[in-house]
């Protein structure tokens, strides 16, 4: 059976997954789809301070049933989007790659030199929610609308979420990982164009991370009542913006 659908992705050599690898001097790094064998090493690190202080989404505390659960969800999502792929190698063979409206993998692992891989961490890329609005049904009003729009649609807002073990921050690993699923699979197969992401306005490490890809501040929303799971209340969120 053709291939030519996977394209830029790599078959890996173990599992069959499909993968990219980050370039050098990261190329020690893949992406790949979540396995559920990834629970404990979430669960340790949504549990540790130098992560859970920048996350609103997760449960405080993080147990083993949350990441079993998550793991669920986004591994059908993951087998989802490999399903489409194969039955587009049926249906297109080599003819050149289709846009679709999904991404196979998500989830960055290290290779050590026995061939072994270590969890570090995930980016997904969701279309747009706008988690600054206070105002609950403007909120939902915009979100109903980007959510409604056709797949490949170039006025769809995307955003962007990600977390890496605390072992590994400063390292330009995220921003090396980001631009890979930019530039090899989102711009060019999923046919995204408009990026909307928010920082906490305290989480300088992030939106540098966001600039050094090319996004633009737009502006600082101040938030007067959001409070995380861990209970730590933030101040407010900056926007940032990337349009091809």
């Amino acid at each position: 059976m053709s291939t030519a659908q996977f394209e830029p992705l790599q078959i890996h050599s173990q599992t069959g997954e499909l993968f990219l690898r980050l370039p050098s001097p990261h190329e020690n790094i893949i992406i790949t789809p979540p396995r559920m064998s990834d629970a404990p090493t979430i669960v340790s690190y949504m549990n540790d301070p130098a992560l859970y202080y920048w996350l609103e989404g997760p449960p405080f505390p993080y147990r083993p049933e949350h990441a079993e659960q998550w793991l669920s969800k986004i591994k059908k999502d993951a087998d989802a989007a490999r399903e489409v792929l194969d039955q587009a190698n049926e249906q297109y063979g080599d003819a050149p790659p289709i846009t679709v409206s999904c991404w196979p993998i998500r989830s960055l692992r290290e290779v050590q030199e026995d061939g072994s891989e270590v969890f570090l961490g995930d980016i997904t890329f969701v279309r747009e929610r706008w988690p600054d609005l206070e105002d609950k049904q403007a909120k939902e009003s915009l979100a109903q609308a980007n959510a409604a729009k056709e797949d490949g649609d170039p006025s769809i807002i995307w955003c962007i979420g990600d977390y890496l073990a605390p072992s590994h921050h400063g390292k330009g690993i995220m921003t090396a990982a980001i631009r890979t699923l930019l530039d090899k699979w989102v711009i060019p197969r999923m046919g995204v164009r408009q990026i909307r992401v928010e920082t906490f306005t305290d989480n300088v490490g992030s939106r540098r991370v966001f600039e050094k890809l090319g996004f633009v501040h737009e502006k600082t929303v101040l938030l007067e009542h959001r409070v995380l799971n861990s209970g730590r209340r933030i101040e407010g969120m900056d926007i940032l913006w990337w349009r091809a």
